[in-house]
C-alpha cells in the first residue's frame, strides 16, 4: 500500500501545482493583406518573380528566429507576397543569402527535407488546430503535410497538387509557388480570414526563423499562427478529382513439386479507379473502385514471444487522407477506436487439410468510399464505409479440388463527427464503428458475427491555452456464436480463463460481450520552464475492439504523473535541453497492485547541432497477468533500465548514430542487451545512401515456453532463453531530378532463440524468480530427436506424462524494393517495381551469419516485377 500511496500523491500533486497562475500576454498577431488579380495575368511560375501581377502586393519581411536562439535576429533576412486569382493562390519568395555559393540544394524523394527550404502553413478552417504545410526546397523537391493536434502531429502522407519553381541569383535564393484552391478546405464567407506561417530552415546553421514569432514555451503551433487577410468571394471550388489506374505484375518464386498452385510464376493485370468529389469546399466524398492497396515499402521484421499482435502504420493512401478526423486513441499506446488495417486484412480462416493450399494473401476490398471535412463552423465530419469480398482458400488432395471460405463478405464503417467551440480553445466529439459479416450458420464460428464501439472525446483549453483537461470514454459490444465469444473470453487480449483471478471466468454460453474503457488527462502545457500532466485510464475485461480498432490488453487501470522541464534559451554548449519525469502504476480490476515504474530521461542539443539521449529506468514492482496466457498471475524481479545515445550533426554529408539499451532484472534472472547504431552519407547532392544495423541480446531464466496437462493439473512450462536478433536496413536515394527518383530499400533479419533448463511454475509470486519454478532434473526430461519434443516425466516411474514441442527458432526474413517514381504531371504518377522476399527457418545450431547465408545467399527469393500508372484528372 506504501507504493498505491506513493503514487497516489504524486499524481495529485502533479496536477494541482500553479493552477491558478497567470499568463502573459506572448506576441501580438502578424496580418498580411493579400489583393486578388485576374487570372489572365497570372504570374508564370518560373521562380524568377518577374511578373507585373506581384506588384499588386507589397513584400512583407521581419522573420524571427525560431531555432535555436528564439526571439532574435535570424542570420538572413526572408521576405514573401500572396496574390491569388479564382483558382489558386500564389507565394513569391525572396532569401537572402550573403553566399549564394553556400547555398545547400540536396535533393531528396518527396517529403524528404532536405538542404535549404521555405515552408508555408495555411490554417484555412481558421480552427487554430490543423492547417496544410507546402515545403519548396531550394533544389525543387517538394514537401507536404496535414498539420493536426496543434502541431503535435504532421502528417507526410498528404500529398496535394501544386506547383514549384526556384532560382538562384546574386541575392540568395527565390521561389513561385502556386496552390490550386481546390487543395485546400474553407468555408464560404464572403471575406476569409486564415491563419498563416513561414518557416525559413538556413540549412549552414541549422537555422529556422519564422515569420510569426512562435516563442518556445507556446502552447502548440497552429494556435500561434498569424493571419492571412484580403481573400474576398472566393468562388467554392467543388473539388472533383479522378484518377484512374492499371497496374500490371509477374511474379517469380521457388517452384514446388507437386504442388499445383506453387510452379514458379504468376501474372495479372489489374485498374481500377479513384475518386475524390467536392460536395461543398469544406467536404469531400472519396470513391473507390477495385483499389490498388499495394505497399511499395513492405512492413518491417519483427517477432513477438510474448504472443501480442504488432502494430503496423498505415500506408494506403485512401486511409491515409484526413486519417486524424477519424483518429480516435483513447487509452495508452496504440489503442484506437479505428484501425484501419482490419480492412483488407489477412484472411483468418485456415483450412483443415493435408492437401496443397493457396491462401489469398489479403481480403479483397470490393469498393470503399469516404465522406469526410471541417465545415467553416467548426464541425468535423468523417464517414467511411467498405466493403470486403468471401475469400477462398484453394485446395488439392487426391480425391480432386476444392475451395474452402476463409473470409465472409464483411461491411465496416465508421462514423465520426467533432465540433470546435470557446473560440476554437474546446471541443467534444463523438465516434461509433460497426463490422458486421455474413456468416452463415456453421461457417466459421469462431469468428464473430457483429461488433460495435463508440466513444465520446473532448479537450477543454483556457487562460490562453497554459492549461488543458481532455478525457474520452469509449464502449464495446461484440456478438457471435458460443464459439466465437468463448474464444474472445480466452484470447491473449483477455484471459478470463486466469486460475487465480477472482472478478472474470469462462462462460461458455455466452454468445456477446461488453466493455468500456476511457482517458481523463489535466495539465500545464504552456508558459515559462516547467509542464505537468496527470492521467488516468481504464480498459475493462470485457472491452474488445479488434474486429475494426486496435486493443492489445484488456483488464487494466493506469496511472501517471509527468513532470517536464525546457530551457527556453542557449547556454554553455547547449541549444536546448529538455528533461522528462514519469512515474506510472497499474492495477487489474481485481484489485491486484501489479506495475509500478519510474523514469527519468534527457535530451540534450548541442550547439554544434550533435544531440545526446539519456535515460534510467527504475521496476520496483512487475506483476503480469498474460505471461503465463492464462495461468496465475507471474511476477518479475524488480528491473533497472538505463539507455543512451547520441547523433552527430545531421548538415554534414557524412553524419552518424549510436544507441546501447540494456535492462537487468534483480539476481540476473533477465536481461536485455541492445545496440543500434548507423550512418547516411550523401557525397553529392542527388544521391543518398544509409545503413542501419541492430543487434540485440534477450535472456530470460523464466520465459514461458507452454502449458500441458498431467492428471489434471495443468503445468506451466518456462525454460531458460538466450535469444540473438540481427537486422540492418539500407536505402539508397537518387533523384534524376525533383520529380524523378530511384529508391531502393532492404533489410535482412535473423532472430535465433536456444531453450535449456526447462521447469514448471509452482509459486508464480515468490519474490526470488529461483522459487517461482521447479526445474525438471536430468532424469525428468528428455529429447527426442526424431520427433523434435520434449518427453517429461515428473515421477520418474519411467512413464511419459506429457510433452512440449522443441521451442527453438531461428527466422529469417528479407525484404527489398527498387522503385522507380516518375511524377510526369503534378498527381500523375509512374511506378516501376522489383520487390523481393524470404522467410525462412535456418538451423537453431548455426550462428547468426551462417543462417541469414543460408535463408538468404543460398534461397531463390520471391520477386514481384510491378508496372502502375495513374493519371489525375482535376476538373
Amino acid at each position: 500500500m506504501n507504493y498505491l500511496k506513493t503514487a497516489i500523491l504524486i499524481g495529485v500533486l502533479l496536477l494541482c501545482i500553479n493552477v491558478h497562475a497567470q499568463m502573459p500576454d506572448l506576441s501580438s498577431k502578424r496580418v498580411y493583406t493579400t489583393r486578388s488579380i485576374p487570372e489572365d495575368e497570372a504570374p508564370e511560375i518560373d521562380g524568377l518573380i518577374t511578373e507585373k501581377a506581384w506588384d499588386a502586393v507589397e513584400w512583407t519581411s521581419d522573420y524571427i528566429e525560431n531555432q535555436p536562439d528564439e526571439n532574435t535576429p535570424p542570420s538572413e533576412q526572408t521576405k514573401f507576397k500572396v496574390i491569388y486569382d479564382k483558382k489558386y493562390l500564389y507565394f513569391a519568395f525572396r532569401c537572402y543569402d550573403k553566399d549564394p555559393q553556400g547555398i545547400v540544394k540536396r535533393m531528396s524523394r518527396r517529403d524528404g527535407f532536405e538542404g535549404d527550404f521555405v515552408e508555408i502553413n495555411i490554417d484555412s478552417y481558421n480552427d487554430k488546430r490543423t492547417g496544410f504545410s507546402f515545403t519548396a526546397s531550394v533544389s525543387g523537391v517538394k514537401g507536404d503535410e496535414f498539420i493536426s493536434d496543434n502541431g503535435n502531429n504532421w502528417d507526410s502522407s498528404w500529398n496535394p497538387i501544386w506547383y514549384l519553381k526556384t532560382n538562384i541569383d546574386a541575392e540568395g535564393w527565390t521561389a513561385e509557388i502556386k496552390i490550386p484552391f481546390s487543395q485546400l478546405k474553407f468555408g464560404n464567407a464572403p471575406e476569409q480570414v486564415w491563419g498563416l506561417q513561414s518557416t525559413r530552415r538556413y540549412f549552414r546553421a541549422e537555422e529556422r526563423s519564422v515569420w510569426q514569432r512562435v516563442p518556445q514555451d507556446a502552447p502548440g503551433w497552429v494556435s500561434e499562427f498569424g493571419e492571412l487577410r484580403g481573400l474576398v468571394n472566393l468562388e467554392p471550388q467543388k473539388q472533383l478529382e479522378i484518377q484512374p489506374f492499371v497496374v500490371s505484375q509477374y511474379e517469380t518464386y521457388p517452384e514446388e513439386k507437386g504442388n499445383p498452385f506453387r510452379d514458379g510464376r504468376d501474372a495479372k493485370l489489374n485498374g481500377g479507379l479513384d475518386a475524390k468529389i467536392g460536395i461543398t469546399n469544406d467536404l469531400n466524398l472519396d470513391l473507390t473502385i477495385n483499389p490498388d492497396f499495394g505497399q511499395v515499402e513492405a512492413d518491417p521484421a519483427a517477432i513477438a514471444l510474448d504472443g501480442f499482435q504488432i502494430f503496423f502504420e498505415e500506408r494506403r493512401p485512401f486511409f491515409v487522407e484526413n486519417k486524424n478526423i477519424f483518429n480516435f486513441r483513447f487509452a495508452d499506446g496504440s489503442d484506437n477506436l479505428f484501425y484501419s488495417r482490419r480492412i483488407g486484412r489477412n484472411p483468418q480462416g485456415s483450412p483443415d487439410t493435408g492437401g496443397w493450399v493457396k491462401m489469398p494473401q489479403n481480403t479483397t476490398i470490393l469498393g470503399a468510399a469516404k465522406f469526410s471535412g471541417k465545415t467553416k463552423s467548426g464541425w468535423s465530419l468523417g464517414l467511411l464505409e467498405s466493403v470486403t469480398n468471401r475469400e477462398y482458400a484453394k485446395i488439392s488432395e487426391t480425391s480432386g479440388r476444392r475451395s474452402e471460405i476463409v473470409e465472409p463478405l464483411t461491411n465496416y464503417s465508421v462514423g465520426r463527427i467533432q465540433k470546435d467551440f470557446n473560440n476554437r480553445n474546446s471541443y467534444i466529439g463523438a465516434m461509433l464503428t460497426t463490422t458486421h459479416r455474413n456468416l452463415s450458420d456453421g461457417e466459421l464460428d469462431f469468428l464473430r458475427k457483429a461488433a460495435y464501439s463508440g466513444g465520446i472525446d473532448f479537450k477543454h483549453n483556457w487562460k490562453n491555452r497554459k492549461y488543458y483537461f481532455a478525457g474520452n470514454i469509449v464502449a464495446s459490444h461484440v456478438v457471435g456464436s458460443k464459439e466465437s465469444i468463448t474464444k474472445t473470453q480466452r484470447s491473449l487480449t483477455h484471459l478470463f480463463q486466469r486460475t487465480d483471478a477472482g472478478h472474470v471466468h469462462v462462460d461458455e454460453n455466452r454468445t456477446s460481450l461488453t466493455g468500456t474503457g476511457g482517458r481523463f488527462e489535466m495539465g500545464k502545457s504552456s508558459n515559462g520552464h516547467w509542464r505537468y500532466t496527470g492521467i488516468f485510464m481504464w480498459r475493462s475485461p470485457e472491452l474488445e475492439l479488434n474486429d475494426i480498432g486496435f486493443l492489445r490488453q484488456a483488464d487494466e487501470l493506469r496511472q501517471f504523473g509527468i513532470l517536464t522541464h525546457q530551457t527556453l534559451k542557449p547556454f554553455g554548449a547547449f541549444r536546448k535541453i529538455f528533461t522528462r519525469f514519469e512515474q506510472f502504476s497499474s492495477y487489474d480490476f481485481d484489485g491486484n497492485f501489479n506495475r509500478l515504474q519510474f523514469t527519468l530521461s534527457t535530451n540534450l542539443n548541442f550547439k554544434n547541432n550533435w544531440n545526446s539521449y539519456a535515460q534510467v529506468v527504475y521496476k520496483p514492482r512487475i506483476y503480469t497477468n498474460t505471461i503465463l496466457q492464462g495461468g496465475p498471475r507471474f511476477r518479475y524481479s524488480p528491473e533497472n533500465f538505463q539507455s543512451i545515445n547520441f547523433n552527430s550533426d545531421s548538415r554534414k554529408k557524412f553524419n552518424y548514430y549510436a544507441g546501447v539499451y540494456y535492462s537487468q532484472g534483480q539476481s540476473d534472472s533477465f536481461s536485455y542487451l541492445e545496440y543500434d547504431w548507423g550512418f547516411n552519407y550523401q557525397p553529392v547532392d542527388a544521391f543518398t545512401i544509409s545503413f542501419s544495423p541492430n543487434y540485440a541480446i534477450n535472456k530470460s531464466k523464466t520465459q514461458y515456453v507452454d502449458q500441458q496437462d498431467n492428471g489434471g493439473n495443468m503445468r506451466y512450462i518456462m525454460g531458460q532463453l538466450e535469444q540473438q536478433t540481427l537486422m540492418a536496413s539500407v536505402r539508397l536515394n537518387y533523384n534524376i531530378n525533383p520529380n524523378m527518383t530511384i529508391q531502393y530499400y532492404c533489410q535482412p533479419f535473423i532472430s535465433r532463440g536456444r531453450y535449456k533448463n526447462f521447469g514448471h511454475v509452482v509459486h508464480p509470486t515468490a519474490a526470488n524468480y529461483k522459487d517461482r519454478l521447479s526445474l525438471y532434473g536430468a532424469s525428468q526430461i528428455a529429447f527426442d530427436s526424431t520427433n523434435d519434443v520434449f518427453n517429461v516425466d515428473e515421477n520418474t516411474d519411467g512413464t511419459v506424462d506429457y510433452s512440449f514441442s522443441n521451442p527453438d527458432f531461428s527466422e529469417v526474413q528479407f525484404r527489398s524494393n527498387l522503385v522507380l517514381r516518375w511524377e510526369y504531371i503534378p498527381g500523375s504518377e509512374i511506378f516501376l517495381v522489383w520487390s523481393q522476399g524470404i522467410n525462412g527457418l535456418a538451423n537453431t545450431r548455426d550462428n547468426l551469419w551462417r543462417g541469414l547465408d543460408t535463408q538468404i545467399l543460398g534461397q531463390q527469393p520471391d520477386n514481384i516485377f510491378l508496372i502502375k500508372a495513374t493519371y489525375r484528372f482535376l476538373l
